[in-house]
């Protein structure tokens, strides 16, 4: 009797401890300051893309030319862990790039370059968005290191919204594009500032025409959330109960879901499939992409998962 409820005691203090030393790896790795997701390095042809966690559930991204160290970043909400991650790495950070002039993507701007004491080139597209000194709009290019920068003109969500589709500088690669709070995985932004017109052209005919194979960094940790609503919309597709599968393992472990690619989207994400028969049945059956476009984001406004 002893020596099985001693059995008992030990596996329970074993049990325990291993459960201590994962959480003790996992806050290694994710470190005190509480992020909501681990660190991760997403290697592409020619770059290297850090994806650093933000507030609750922003994502910051660092892009790297592999060659020259050259580095922009991706709306710097928190400076502070930008600028760490750049000196441990040994970066040279010349851009910011700004998706968008709301604060939880803008609002670090200024900081950054206040704690940085170096001249940086600031992007985007909205006389809103602070210390922006580098106004583009759709098609416009420029470079990180060797790396190709092309502005997709986004707006709805906001009206100044850029996506940055970042290639390698022979075209070569899967290529990433940056879409803030346009596009996210199984889903899309908020039409604050636009209309369903709008954020069709955004989805459906810009991001839409990059390649497949585009790797997606989006500005939210929301796929659950996301893909549950899409769950909703088309019950019957598979790869989207798949990926909710994937995402729920992905984040036990407190690790991104980022990135999709734009071919998945078009796979699961209910906003890039307003012309699939299941999709527009769902919303009420009009043909109209554009219809079905603001009926899906009426009801997802609303929807609890």
């Amino acid at each position: 009797m002893f020596a099985s409820a001693w059995r008992s005691v030990a596996t329970s203090v074993e049990t325990q401890l291993t459960a201590t030393y994962f959480r003790v790896q996992k806050l290694r790795k994710v470190g005190f300051r509480g992020m909501h997701s681990t660190l991760e390095d997403v290697q592409l042809e020619g770059m290297e893309i850090k994806i650093l966690p933000a507030l609750q559930d922003n994502y910051m991204y660092l892009i790297v030319d592999t060659k020259t160290r050259e580095a922009a970043v991706v709306d710097p909400v928190e400076p502070e862990l930008v600028i760490k991650t750049v000196q441990e790495q040994q970066l040279t950070l010349s851009k910011v790039l700004t998706t968008h002039h709301h604060w939880d993507h803008a609002g670090g701007n200024e900081k950054l370059l206040k704690l940085w004491q170096k001249e940086l080139d600031v992007y985007g597209g909205d006389d809103r968005i602070g210390a922006l000194n580098k106004k583009v709009q759709q098609d416009d290019t420029f470079t990180i290191g060797g790396l190709h920068v092309k502005c997709l003109s986004t707006p709805c969500h906001t009206t100044g919204h850029i996506c940055y589709h970042v290639t390698a500088q022979d075209g070569s690669g899967e290529g990433a594009v940056f879409t803030g709070d346009t596009l996210f995985q199984g889903g899309c932004g908020r039409f604050f500032e636009g209309t369903p017109e709008e954020m069709y052209e955004a989805l459906c005919t810009k991001l839409s025409a990059l390649p497949d194979a585009t790797k997606v960094f989006c500005g939210h940790e929301y796929t659950l959330q996301n893909m549950s609503f899409a769950r909703h919309v088309e019950p019957d597709n598979e790869v989207i109960q798949q990926r909710i599968e994937w995402a729920k393992h992905r984040r036990a472990s407190q690790d991104p879901t980022v990135p999709s690619t734009i071919g998945e989207e078009k796979s699961w994400n209910p906003f890039m499939r307003v012309h699939e028969a299941a999709v527009q049945k769902h919303a009420g059956g009009a043909t109209d992409p554009v219809v079905t476009m603001g009926k899906l984001r009426k009801e997802k406004d609303t929807f609890k998962a």
